[in-house]
């Protein structure tokens, strides 16, 4: 077996029992593959499913096999104004389900996130009956402290380069910037799912997203 995946299966064994010491319903996938049937099992038919901006749902192509088998889905992307993409957002945060990644996961299983608008975010948090978190292994770092340092100073400076607005897309790491389009205006840190069932963290042992 490939050392890094060894690596990775081992380490996502320990990390899918913190999260469920957490209250987190938790698996490893080996596979990109794996984990997008693993996601569609987890969509009932007939429910409505919203996502947040996430490459790692879209490397997936769960979004394509969703509109295949006619899922209802609220999908931005489809908007026609900025004022048509903000209701799409809202109407999002009370589908029934919610896909998205995170921008790390801590040894320990406390997921942190850090977002713009908040709309990811805050679907995380409350509103959808189902929150499906996919993230791969290269997301898992050691402490909450580390996973912050990790969104902050290569996520976001990452995710940044696609909206090309901040100061960060010109230096590549974070400048701490105030600007009114910062992608870093919320950071969330999740170390407990009340509710049972509803938040699902599928682990991916394979390097996905940013």
């Amino acid at each position: 077996m490939d050392p890094k995946r060894a690596m990775y299966e081992k380490l996502g064994a320990s990390v899918v029992e913190a999260l469920e010491k957490r209250h987190f319903s938790a698996r490893y996938c080996s596979t990109a593959l794996e984990a997008k049937e693993a996601v569609l099992a987890l969509i009932p038919a007939g429910r409505t499913v919203g996502w947040g901006g996430s490459v790692t749902v879209d490397t997936l192509g769960v979004k394509e096999v969703l509109r295949d088998r006619k899922q209802p889905i609220v999908d931005r992307q489809t908007a026609k104004s900025p004022w048509e993409a903000d209701e799409l957002m809202k109407k999002a945060l009370t589908a029934d389900v919610f896909l998205m990644s995170s921008n790390a996961i801590s040894m320990d299983g406390c997921l942190v996130n850090l977002d713009g608008r908040g709309n990811r975010v805050a679907a995380l948090i409350y509103g959808p009956d189902r929150v499906i978190v996919v993230a791969g292994m290269n997301k898992v770092v050691p402490t909450v402290e580390d996973a912050i340092s990790r969104t902050r100073n290569l996520a976001a400076p990452m995710n940044a380069q696609r909206f090309g607005k901040t100061v960060c897309c010109q230096t590549g790491r974070c400048m701490d910037c105030k600007s009114p389009d910062s992608i870093c205006a919320n950071l969330v840190i999740t170390r407990l799912n009340r509710t049972p069932d509803r938040i699902h963290v599928i682990l991916v042992g394979e390097d996905l997203g940013m």
